[in-house]
């Protein structure tokens, strides 16, 4: 494949660039077991304070993308063979995912991933723990995700396990908060949610954007609540991202209606079929 001779990055030795985002990601390269091409050159960024999101069919490389950017990509024997992804202006490829979470930068998982054995406030403390916090400030992050959600507060005691979908989700999301984190990758958030659920995740999503200044660069399948709730989109397909802009251009898109939204057309197509689109070769 080309892959680019890259030693992994030591604490204190990031490369620097200037920039104004709190992610930079330039025309990476994801490659799992030393075969499969999954990512062909993507770029993004995430300006700070901003709701960026991520579209996209199933297979189309969002959640790798995600994993890249925390580093969590060597459990699945995968790798990033090309490219930079910088932090901040830091250059974070190549740190491990824990180093990467003490500077801000958190992923929450899809599909959850709570531990079902232990109870909803248990869960929530062991995001608590990166930092080395006294009691008090860990049971004020405490009060402070339960303002966010207080379906939580109620199901403290209960074992996360036997708890409903919606709220599980909301423990993952609470997990990541007691962490302090200033970025969240929040992968398929509305996966498996009753439509009210839904929009309840995604407006706490917007509260804790407007109110705690978090970024999010989120995955999501939902192209029609994800562009309502975000500042801006990228649109991936097998691995490339085809189209990017302000989430209300993208809204507005004749494209993303017929393919995304479900407006006008017959079916779902793919942006290669339509001759008159213009893709930005981004990964050239």
């Amino acid at each position: 494949m080309g892959a680019e001779s890259r030693l992994p990055l030591q604490p204190g030795e990031a490369e620097g660039v200037a920039s104004a985002n709190v992610l930079d990601v330039a025309n990476i390269e994801v490659i799992y077991n030393h075969v499969i091409l999954v990512l062909k050159g993507v770029s993004l960024s995430v300006p700070e304070g901003a709701i960026v999101a991520l579209l996209g069919a199933n297979g189309a490389g969002k959640s790798t993308t995600l994993k890249a950017i925390s580093n969590l990509l060597l459990a699945e024997r995968g790798e990033v063979t090309k490219g930079k992804i910088h932090c901040r202006g830091e250059r974070v490829d190549g740190l491990t995912p824990n180093d990467l979470v003490r500077r801000g930068v958190i992923q929450v998982m899809e599909g959850r991933h709570c531990f079902g054995h232990l109870t909803v406030e248990e869960n929530l403390l062991t995001g608590a723990f990166i930092h080395g916090r006294r009691r008090q400030q860990i049971a004020d992050d405490l009060e402070k995700v339960y303002h966010y959600f207080p379906r939580l507060k109620v199901r403290r005691a209960s074992q996360a396990g036997y708890t409903s979908g919606g709220e599980q989700q909301m423990t993952a999301i609470g997990r990541a908060l007691m962490s302090r984190p200033n970025t969240i990758l929040l992968d398929e958030p509305s996966m498996g949610l009753a439509p009210q659920l839904v929009e309840e995740i995604f407006e706490i999503v917007k509260n804790l954007n407007e109110r705690e200044k978090v970024s999010f660069l989120l995955a999501e399948q939902n192209t029609n609540v994800a562009l309502r709730y975000a500042h801006r989109g990228y649109i991936l397909e097998s691995g490339r991202v085809v189209l990017d802009g302000d989430a209300a251009d993208l809204r507005e898109n004749e494209d993303v209606k017929e393919f995304y939204l479900g407006i006008g057309g017959e079916g779902r197509r793919s942006f290669r079929d339509v001759k008159h689109y213009r893709r930005r070769k981004r990964w050239l």
